[in-house]
Order: C-alpha cells, then structure tokens, then sequence
C-alpha cells in the first residue's frame, strides 16, 4: 500500500505542476542504420542479409517559473511493427539537480550500470533459445511500469557520487501460468574520481523484485541481484569491467511456464580513439543454471562467452562508417551450442 500511495502521490504532483505550462518544446533525434551482415553458424549454412536499423524519437520538455523541468518522449515506428515504441513516463529535473523519474521510471540499479566496450556494429548471432546464460549487467533488474525513481543529484554525501532509488508495483491482475512481475525495490550509485590523468568511473547497484504464478509449483526465487563495474578514462583509452550475479526468471520456449534461472556474467573492454577512427574490443562470460521446472533449481550449466571487435570512422559529422566482428562459443544444460557461430558486419550509421 505504501508504494501504491508514493507512486500516486508523485504522478498527481507531475500532472498538477504541468498544468501551470502554456506550451512544451519539441526536439527531434534519431538514425539510420544500413548494412550488410555475414553469419557463419557452428553447424549451419553461410548467410548474408542486409541490416536496416532506424530510430526516430521525438522529446518534449518545459520548464516552469520555478524553474523545474518536466519532460517526457516517444519513439515512432514503422508501419506495421509489432515492437514496443518505448513510451516514456514524466521527468521532473529539481533545480538542485535531482531528477524523478514517474511511470515507466526503471530499476535505480539498472540505471548505474558501467558502460563496457564491445562492437559498434550490428552483428548477430543465435543461440538456443533455451540458453539462460546471462549477457548483461543488468539482468536481474526487473521493474514494472508502475513505479517511481528518484536519482540524486552530483556531489550527494560525498564529492563524486550520485545514487537512484526505485519503487514498483503490480498492475493488479491475477496470477496466471506465467509469471508476473508484482513489484520491486532497487538502489544503485556512481562515483567519480581523478587520479591524475585518469577518470575513474565505480557503478554498482542491487535490485530484488517480488512477484507471483499460479499453481502449485512457486517459483523458490525472484528476481534480484548485485552488479558491479568500474571504468578508467585515460585521454583517447578506455578500460572497463564489470560483474553481476543473481536470480532472473526466464522463458526457455520449451515448456508452459517460465523458469527461474541463478546466473553470473564478467564482461571487460578496451576503447580507443585516434581521429576519426575508433577501435573497440569486448568480452563476455555468462554462465547460469536454470530449472526444468517451475520452482525446481536447475544443476546443469548454460554458458555465454563472446568476443567482440570493430572499427569505426567518422565520414563526416553524423555520418560513420562501421566494420565489426563477433564470436560466440555457447552451450546448453552442458550441450554445445550448434546455432552460435560469428557474424561480421559492414555498414554505415547516420545520426541526427
């Protein structure tokens, strides 16, 4: 009930403070993205196929005459795409650098997550889907749309360091065969430092989410984890690695109900920039276990572990040219993968 209320009482503040404004302004970003991919699965056929990545959003914002600013976004689509387009809550950004985040807010620890260096390009490859293996940091950081986040402003506590802080809560609907994410509650800090030359970034966070399926077989952990990750910034290099371990509930697309999985992923990369050319190396080892069952631990391994490189140049302002390779080595309950395989990728980005 106590998060119930908080998240009602912040979406009548957002509402109330947006009435007293006359008029918003509009801003307008996006891309396009097109190329040409070539995958060579493990125990496959050789493919090509051409890459159209294309992105439009489109910002709203306005500020008050006391100066707090109230924005929101939306994303358009294609004709006929069956995706989601990302619709935004409200932001509220304090005039002491604070900001609220309200409907759609996110998970606090997601938020703090360290950016680690890996492919610019738009390569692909499969695994099967019942791999669980974790990929990214924030795999155990499930929120629903009902929420709030607040994310402090810089320099709180202690020179360097900003955190966020994050409520949910269920849409109200019964449980069914699949399961539903009921709420949750996360934090996550980012501190910052010099030493010398070097910019030393430290992101963390933990998230633990409740949530609810039916029938006899309850699932014995939700969702929930840790992450950790920091990054060093040394004129045109950049160093990251980051870890995270935790619970997650997934669909292996091989039974009706969804399983939980206990998994942990490292991920490391290098950046460097000389002029107008980029360079990026990345690496990613995911492992986890998953259930058979609704409620059973699994106790068989999934493994992830891919390897990323790619070039970038810039053409001309907006414009960049993108070459960049992967390679992934995964296995399922302990069975090579023979959908993985490498992918490379050539193609050019255009950004507004």
């Amino acid at each position: 009930m106590k998060k119930e209320l908080l998240i009602g009482t912040a979406l009548v503040s957002t509402l109330g403070a947006a009435s007293v404004a006359e008029a918003v302004t509009a801003t307008m970003s996006g891309n396009h993205e097109t190329g040409i991919r070539f995958n060579s699965p493990t125990g496959g056929t050789d493919t090509r196929a051409q890459v159209n990545d294309n992105n439009f959003t489109v910002s709203l914002s306005e500020t008050t005459d006391g100066g707090m600013t109230i924005s929101s976004s939306f994303m358009l689509q294609n004709e006929g795409d069956s995706g989601t387009d990302m619709d935004a809550g409200f932001t509220l950004a304090f005039t002491d650098g604070s900001k609220l985040d309200v409907l759609n807010a996110g998970n606090a620890s997601g938020s703090h997550d360290i950016s680690i260096p890996g492919s610019a390009g738009n390569e692909s490859v499969t695994i099967t889907t019942g791999n669980t293996a974790p990929s990214g940091l924030d795999f155990a950081t499930d929120a629903t749309v009902f929420g709030v986040e607040y994310h402090t402003a810089s320099d709180f506590l202690a020179d360097g360091l900003s955190m966020s802080f994050s409520l949910s809560t269920d849409n109200g609907a019964a449980a069914s065969s699949t399961y539903k994410t009921d709420g949750h509650a996360a934090i996550g800090a980012t501190y910052v430092s010099d030493l010398g030359d070097t910019a030393i970034t430290i992101g963390a966070g933990y998230s633990q989410s409740d949530g609810s399926i039916s029938g006899a077989n309850q699932m014995t952990a939700d969702d929930g984890g840790v992450h950790v990750g920091i990054s060093a910034v040394t004129g045109d290099l950049t160093v990251a690695v980051g870890f995270a371990d935790g619970d997650s509930i997934a669909s292996t697309g091989t039974a009706t109900n969804d399983v939980q999985v206990d998994g942990e992923v490292v991920k490391a990369g290098v950046k460097y920039v000389s002029g107008d050319l980029t360079f990026n190396v990345g690496a990613v080892s995911g492992s986890a276990k998953d259930s058979a069952t609704v409620g059973t631990a699994g106790t068989t391994e999934d493994s992830y572990d891919k390897t990323s490189a790619s070039v970038s140049y810039a053409v001309a302002s907006g414009v960049t040219a993108i070459l960049g390779y992967s390679d992934v080595d995964s296995a399922d309950e302990g069975a090579n993968d023979t959908t993985d395989g490498s992918s490379w990728y050539i193609g050019a980005n255009m950004s507004f």
